[in-house]
């Protein structure tokens, strides 16, 4: 018997899943032609900008610039590892930001699940106007609002002040800077988190809700047998995409809201990045390799969450 000849099948195998390819675009071509502006952006904001992370294992000249610099392997990190502020700084952002996590994440899911018994469709609409709009406001107009208040001749204080009550300094106490970001990182991004959750809700099949009503389920009943199981998978990836950023602690927040007196209790690792950088004497290459080390931690922590997710039964992002 003569050997069959595989190689030439393959190659026309190959070419026809190619021409199909090019086929499937071209007939897609205006859908394609939308994904433009955003791969165009994606390239030069996104990937391009990676190539400066060689800084964190060079020593950076800026006559040299980013590519003449010499090379100097893992030195950089073995600074990074050496500086105990650097160990506090981690520290302090894993603290506050699993704090933040365990106390916010619920907020937006609570929010969603009554905005959705609502059944008034402008009453409705009015609370996620007004729960949403404080996401469109900045940290630093969010700061003004908070030293308005809280300062010592702020609106509380003076409250305080006028029924014979001793004023708090809110501002100057590293034991309130916690409490205030959870509570402004509450007020400002619950409202928007919420449209997530909304729009899961609303995907829901509604006969389900009607089989309920007919076996004589109760409102609450509905929203723990039917509408939050059906968006759990929704809460996963959200979950997940939160843990992804444990280390990042929130720079605009942190910077906006805290002063000389709590400096200690913001010192968190985007605070420290800041200020190696700017606010002493220049390493860029120091601070990139601190970048770098914050966004592997992340990378890891968002594969793990989506590993454990999976081992309890549910959806994860990658499959």
């Amino acid at each position: 018997m003569k050997p069959v000849a595989l190689g030439p099948n393959k190659k026309l195998k190959g070419r026809s899943n190619s021409a199909s390819w090019y086929k499937e675009i071209w007939k897609h071509r205006m859908t394609y032609t939308l994904l433009v502006p955003g791969l165009i952006w994606l390239i030069l904001f996104a990937y391009l900008p990676m190539g400066g992370l060689s800084l964190a294992f060079k020593h950076y000249r800026a006559n040299d610039g980013i590519w003449g610099s010499p090379w100097v392997g893992f030195e950089n990190f073995k600074y990074v590892f050496r500086d105990p502020t650097f160990a506090q700084a981690v520290w302090k952002t894993l603290y506050i930001n699993i704090i933040k996590l365990v106390i916010t994440f619920p907020f937006p899911i609570i929010m969603a699940l009554l905005l959705n018994e609502l059944r008034m469709r402008k009453t409705k609409k009015l609370f996620q106007t007004v729960f949403t709009f404080p996401q469109f406001l900045s940290w630093i107009i969010v700061s003004g609002i908070v030293i308005n208040v809280l300062s010592f001749d702020g609106l509380l204080n003076s409250a305080l002040s006028l029924f014979g009550l001793p004023t708090i300094n809110f501002l100057g106490s590293e034991k309130m800077f916690l409490p205030m970001l959870i509570m402004t990182d509450i007020w400002k991004s619950t409202g928007w988190g919420a449209i997530i959750f909304l729009a899961a809700i609303s995907g829901i099949d509604q006969d389900q809700y009607e089989s309920a009503q007919m076996d004589g389920a109760s409102r609450l009943q509905q929203m723990f047998k039917i509408t939050l199981p059906n968006i759990l998978p929704t809460v996963t990836i959200m979950f997940i995409l939160n843990v992804g950023g444990l280390m990042s602690a929130g720079f605009d927040q942190i910077f906006n809201l805290a002063n000389a007196a709590t400096q200690n209790a913001s010192q968190v690792l985007d605070v420290y990045i800041y200020r190696i950088t700017f606010q002493s004497s220049t390493d860029f290459s120091f601070s990139t390799a601190v970048s770098l080390f914050r966004s592997i931690v992340n990378m890891i922590l968002l594969l793990a969450a989506d590993r454990v997710a999976k081992l309890m039964g549910g959806d994860g992002l990658f499959r």
